[in-house]
């Protein structure tokens, strides 16, 4: 299958002029290694498999023994010489698991060897959990891997959209895999559940069944879609904000009496009150993400597989190539640049410093390429907008308070 080329922003971007201009870019930290590249489940939403790019078609299931070796060096190479203290070496699919244990333990292994006794690797896997048995538990353990896990709520709203290939839902599955994670011995490895977002599913009970599980971090994640593609209740001409109003809901539930974090909620908190955003779905923080792909390709961040085919490619393998290179590149150029890679309609924004564009894949229109608003523009101000008034409202109150006594 061919690669789609577009002369669509970014491409237009003059990189050595903005480094004559003073920018210099930022090392990459976060390393995502694809160990393999079919899964288990068959997700409908699945940005891998449903979306616009397809390269999963042309690629190896499984990364080889000399890919993980050549991407361990790659990753220790740059560690090394960017002087990084930390790194996330996030295991990643399709389906992580099915790499099978050997190949896990060396890749852990060899980037823990590559990055030298001065760097701490933070190791983390991202998996269904239904192949999240003891043994893999036992290893994770003596690797010192933590597990985030995929869990859209209860058995009903899960099963809508995480099935296995045959049409049978995963619920059952997920949840014993859970169980295991959530025992006694194996709870400190448990790191989050990732929840995506189904309008038609309930807000509050979704929350209360995520929590019920006691994660240290629910992730909620907005489907993805595009100008091009707009999610579910999100078209281009569509009025109103539900995926706010969704998220709402479960912020003023979860506001008074937190019962775990909520990453999107801590981090529009966090920027409000000066922080700098640790995440790329909002803030103008400079991504310091990376792909490695089962056939040793170095790719751009994998929601870019929203927008066309190709859309991740840079062209350059951990065999020939170093990461580097990677950073001079248009495309990551783009996510580094903060405030001057918005829009002209996102830099006279007031909440500019907050929504950051949203998370960058869901800019993209064709012709004008990422240089647009987010789709889901209207959820973001209306849920930055509610949080920014609940937080100041509790400020002033607490002020008030102090000032009482």
């Amino acid at each position: 299958m061919g690669v789609e080329f577009r002369n669509e922003w970014p491409a237009t971007l003059d990189v050595p002029a903005l480094m004559r201009d003073g920018w210099v870019p930022v090392p990459f930290s976060e390393f995502i290694v694809k160990i393999h590249s079919r899964c288990d489940l068959a997700c409908d939403y699945c940005y891998m498999y449903e979306m616009a790019d397809q390269s999963w078609r042309d690629r190896p299931r499984r990364m080889s023994a000399e890919t993980a070796k050549w991407a361990a060096w790659r990753i220790g190479e740059h560690a090394r010489g960017h002087g990084l203290r930390n790194i996330a070496l996030i295991l990643h699919g399709g389906e992580p698991l099915l790499a099978g244990p050997q190949l896990i333990s060396d890749l852990v292994a060899d980037v823990r060897d590559a990055a030298g006794a001065d760097v701490v690797v933070n190791v983390n896997v991202q998996t269904n959990a239904v192949g999240l048995n003891d043994s893999y538990l036992q290893l994770f353990e003596e690797l010192g891997v933590r597990i985030g896990v995929s869990l859209d709520g209860g058995a009903q709203d899960h099963d809508r959209h995480r099935r296995f290939p045959s049409g049978r839902g995963s619920h059952v599955a997920v949840t014993a895999g859970l169980r295991r994670l959530t025992d006694a011995r194996y709870r400190h490895l448990f790191s989050g559940l990732l929840c995506t977002i189904d309008l038609r599913h309930d807000p509050i009970a979704t929350y209360e069944e995520l929590a019920a599980f006691e994660p240290p971090r629910i992730d909620f994640l907005l489907p993805h879609g595009t100008w091009e593609a707009p999610p579910p209740g999100r078209g281009s001409e569509s009025v109103g904000a539900p995926y706010a109003d969704w998220l709402i809901e479960i912020f003023d539930r979860w506001y008074p009496a937190p019962r775990t974090r909520i990453r999107l909620f801590d981090e529009i908190m966090g920027l409000l009150l000066g922080a700098q955003a640790q995440a790329e779905m909002v803030g103008l923080a400079p991504s310091r993400l990376v792909v490695i792909e089962t056939d040793g390709a170095i790719e751009q961040g994998d929601t870019l597989k929203v927008t066309y085919h190709g859309a991740p490619r840079t062209g350059l393998h951990v065999t020939s190539d170093g990461f580097d290179r990677a950073l001079l590149l248009p495309g990551v150029v783009a996510r580094q640049l903060g405030e001057r890679a918005l829009c002209a309609e996102c830099q006279v924004c007031h909440i500019r410093q907050i929504c950051g564009g949203g998370l960058y894949a869901h800019r993209y229109r064709a012709v004008t390429g990422f240089a647009n608003r987010s789709v889901y523009c209207p959820d973001l101000m209306r849920l930055i907008g509610h949080i920014r008034q609940q937080v100041q409202a509790d400020i002033s109150s607490r002020i008030a308070r102090r000032e009482a006594v």
